[in-house]
């Protein structure tokens, strides 16, 4: 007995626990092509947000069509250590229990660190189940695992012995709330009201015409760094300072002497056009610092406090430092004014503290030769962005690849394998016993011990592992010709954002090359970013995001899914509204209802499929056609049109044209449906069963629900297992006849819903046409749907409400049913408004000024608006006479 209602909280889990029980989703080498994506790994402190759902929900379609269509299909699962996020999140834990990080040793600290792990680590995978993801959970690979771990080691060796890892203090994003460099991918920008300061600096020796000191005037939104200032910066072509070239500035309130310089890079029309030079503060005054061979003064601490350096506020936190350094400027007249400034200020994505541009003693990967490789493979389209826009973006960072900083001040991570003798020497092993032998060999220092080794403090840069990650988890750094990795490498599509296009997918690539030659992959899907109606990005913080399990548990994982994807197309925003996935919804009630319906037929093993036999080959050729369309969007990477295309398939062709030409009459005496004909039903169900098929990437509960159903199977049967559907010859000649089918249908019944007349009425219809025999065939479906009572064919013009369809033309004889007072005099007064409107419209055309001084467009559309008007008076002209005369 099928349920009356479709509901997805029933099946759903059932259905996932049969996949898993019947290991659908694993993979493992064999004779088959195989098909390989790997999760962009989420951080293991994630849960469920809505970008989540739709990058997994993309890769999932992929994956399960690539299953059906016979590949050997592995989705490798997996979550990245995610070293600042997880660090922090122990640490409020810690603080929950009254614990600080600094009273606790590395060891005790990682043992917390891997409690949490263990406890809240696998959270989002459990979720990426309930949305239906087919992973092949057996293989789920965590970044700090030992084989990961040791890859990564193994790695960072290999490059440091090829000579392209280095230590050394360079500018780097410094989080003073996590006391540790990030990457520039974890810095957000937001824009930010600031103060911009103007701080007058004494010349040095100089006085002006009055005999009065000589000042400079610089703007900063950081006067506190006023005390690391190295030089004060002017441009050579700015005629206001050319007699101040080769002079010395004196600093406010520490009074130290500074040079005055000249550098084009020096805006003249920003600020005063003079600049305070801060290399230890910022990334363009370390270059120009470098450039001038000038000191670096570093007044802050790694929490962002004021050191001795500074000479004055020692202690302090840097913002508050800057209120009170405004205090002391006024105080000491050197304060010229102060203005409201809008600027960006970038914020660390994990603690939302504010960047410190910062030196700092750090490794680094040297980029320039490793990345060309990556380059030259996007740029000839080895590896293909989808869509391609992105291709400029790519080839902009890898032309100006910089050294990558790979250090970070943490202890959850994997750490450097970096080891230091008493003297400073660093020796770079795979472990402590590894470094000592090489410092007894190489040195010869035989009587050291691992005793007199220290290794390194810092753990490596997280995206350092995930770069790995195509190989790693096939262990192909360890054993690079296993099994696994020689199957399944390179791996076909990769699904993520463009936000991390150079910070995890160029350095995949990069991977990639350097370690197996090729390309971890053959093609990159961006997606868009989820956003709300307002256009901002969905977030927790803001408030505008739906929580994704609230949404599976209303709409189901389905509709959820449909609905995501209704309007998503590769690269561009999705503009969420939660009635796409109400409508998601709908999709699946829709289909439910169908298959209701057609499973409450009775059949008939006797009686004529008649005209339902033309239906049949009509909905054929349709399916076949729009299989084609859909192999064609699926290798364009057009999932969203896919979907829209099975969404019209199975909602406008199937349900409401061929299961309403096909469906039986109702038996008025019986009380019942008369029986259908079998050789329909069984069409019919064989038409529903490749729907199924078709739809299952997309929908893979509902569709395995009814898979399951329609026949009879044997238990571990599946539908994610079973073919995808193929295209078949396409009857375009009877495509057309049904679109004209269609038309008369559709006209006859909007001249019912105009006149106000019951669908039971019979109506007789007369075509006027030169070819009477094409529509000879369609008479009984034209009776059936249209509920016309009789056919005729003429070469003259008849008598009715009229409707054409390219060159034929239809009447339909409303005789006795309408009143034909009324219908004079309401088309009388359709015409007089359109007659006024008409003299309306030329008045304003015929205005000379108007035509001369309006947009062209505007112009254009009150000339269409004439035109349309007099159509329709014509028309109307014609059925009054018309009217007139049969009354």
């Amino acid at each position: 007995m099928i349920a009356k209602t479709y509901s997805p909280q029933d099946i759903e889990a059932k259905w996932y626990q049969y996949w898993l029980d019947n290991k659908l989703f694993r993979s493992t080498p064999d004779e088959r092509e195989p098909y390989t994506i790997v999760i962009p790994p989420p951080n293991v402190t994630g849960v469920l947000h809505m970008g989540h759902m739709l990058n997994n929900t993309i890769q999932d379609v992929l994956i399960r069509k690539a299953r059906m269509e016979g590949k050997n299909a592995c989705w490798v699962p997996g979550t990245d250590h995610a070293s600042i996020a997880t660090e922090a999140k122990v640490v409020a834990m810690l603080a929950e229990r009254g614990i600080k990080k600094q009273d606790l040793t590395r060891e005790q600290f990682l043992e917390y660190a891997w409690e949490w792990k263990e406890k809240y680590g696998g959270i989002i995978l459990s979720q990426l189940a309930k949305l239906g993801a087919s992973c092949d959970w057996d293989r789920t690979r965590f970044t700090m695992e030992p084989d990961l771990y040791q890859s990564v080691i193994d790695v960072f060796v290999d490059l440091y012995e090829k000579g392209l890892i280095y230590r050394g203090v360079r500018m780097v994003n410094w989080d003073p709330q996590g006391r540790t460099a990030v990457s520039d991918e974890e810095v957000i920008t937001k824009e930010v009201q600031q103060k911009l300061v103007y701080i007058r600096y004494a010349i040095k020796g100089s006085t002006t015409d009055t005999g009065e000191p000589e000042y400079i005037t610089i703007a900063t939104v950081r006067p506190e760094t006023i005390m690391a200032d190295a030089a004060i910066a002017v441009n050579p072509n700015d005629e206001r300072y050319t007699h101040l070239h080769g002079k010395t500035a004196i600093i406010p309130l520490i009074n130290r002497e500074v040079p005055i310089i000249t550098d084009e890079y020096v805006a003249m029309d920003f600020g005063t056009g003079g600049l305070k030079v801060t290399p230890a503060h910022d990334p363009n005054d370390y270059s120009l610092g470098i450039k001038h061979n000038l000191p670096v003064l570093d007044i802050l601490n790694d929490d962002g406090t004021l050191n001795e350096k500074a000479q004055i506020l020692v202690g302090q936190d840097r913002f508050a430092a800057r209120k009170a350094i405004i205090k002391l400027l006024d105080e000491a007249g050197h304060l010229v004014k102060t203005e409201d400034n809008k600027s960006n200020v970038g914020t660390s994505e994990r603690t939302g503290a504010v960047i410190e541009p910062k030196l700092s003693l750090q490794w680094f990967l040297k980029m320039e030769q490793l990345a060309k490789p990556a380059l030259d493979g996007v740029m000839d389209d080895t590896i293909q962005l989808v869509p391609p826009k992105f291709k400029n973006m790519y080839r902009a960072w890898m032309e100006n690849v910089h050294d990558w900083c790979i250090s970070r001040q943490l202890w959850w991570g994997q750490r450097i394998p970096a080891y230091y003798m008493q003297d400073g020497t660093v020796i770079v092993a795979r472990s402590k016993h590894e470094a000592l032998e090489k410092v007894q060999h190489e040195k010869l220092l035989f009587a050291m011990t691992e005793a007199d080794l220290t290794q390194d403090e810092d753990v490596l840069d997280t995206w350092f592992s995930s770069w790995l990650w195509p190989m790693s988890v096939f262990n192909g750094i360890e054993e690079p010709n296993n099994p696994d990795i020689n199957y399944y490498y390179p791996t076909n599509d990769l699904v993520t954002a463009p936000e991390i296009l150079f910070f995890w997918v160029a350095r995949m690539i990069i991977a990639g090359y350097e370690y197996k030659g090729e390309a971890p992959f053959k093609n990159v899907y961006l997606t868009g970013i989820v956003r709300d109606k307002l256009g901002r990005k969905m977030s927790k913080s803001l408030g505008n995001s739906p929580d994704p399990l609230d949404l599976i548990d209303q709409y189901g994982a389905d509709g959820v899914r449909t609905g995501m994807l209704f309007s998503s197309p590769a690269g561009n925003d999705l503009p969420f509204d939660e009635k796409l996935v109400e409508q998601g919804r709908n999709f699946s009630n829709k289909i439910w209802n169908a298959f209701r319906l057609v499973k409450s037929w009775n059949v008939s093993e006797t009686a004529d499929a008649g005209a339902n036999a033309l239906s049949i080959q009509w909905f054929e050729s349709k399916l076949n056609a729009t299989l084609v369309e859909i192999e064609d969007l699926f290798s364009k990477f057009r999932i969203s049109d896919a979907l829209q295309a099975i969404y019209k398939l199975i909602w406008d062709d199937f349900c409401a044209q061929y299961l309403e030409l096909i469906k039986p009459a109702y038996d008025t005496e019986a009380g019942a449906a008369q029986p259908i004909d079998k050789a329909t039903f069984d069409a019919t169900i064989d038409f529903f069963e490749r729907l199924m098929c078709l739809a299952h990437p997309f929908m893979p509960f509902i569709t395995e629900e009814i898979w399951q159903d329609i026949r009879e199977r044997k238990d571990g049967d599946s539908i994610c297992v079973t073919a995808f559907p193929k295209a078949g010859s396409v009857d375009q000649p009877i495509l057309t006849d049904f679109d004209t089918l269609f038309e008369i249908i559709s006209n006859i019944r909007n001249i019912r819903s105009t006149k106000q007349l019951s669908p039971r009425i019979e109506l007789p219809l007369a075509i006027r046409t030169a070819d009477s025999q094409r529509f000879q065939t369609l008479e009984p479906l034209i009776q059936k749907m249209a509920n016309v009572s009789a056919v005729t064919y003429t070469s003259e013009k008849s008598e009715g409400t009229a409707f054409l369809i390219k060159a034929d033309e239809f009447f339909v004889n409303l005789a006795g049913e309408v009143d034909a007072e009324q219908e004079i005099a309401s088309a009388q007064k359709e015409l007089d408004y359109l007659t006024g409107f008409r003299e309306s419209t030329l008045k304003k055309l015929s205005n000379e000024k108007f035509v001369a001084n309006a947009k062209p467009e505007l112009v254009e559309r009150e000339r269409q608006k004439l035109a349309d008007a007099d159509a329709k008076i014509q028309a109307l002209t014609e059925r009054l006479k018309s009217l007139m005369a049969s009354s």
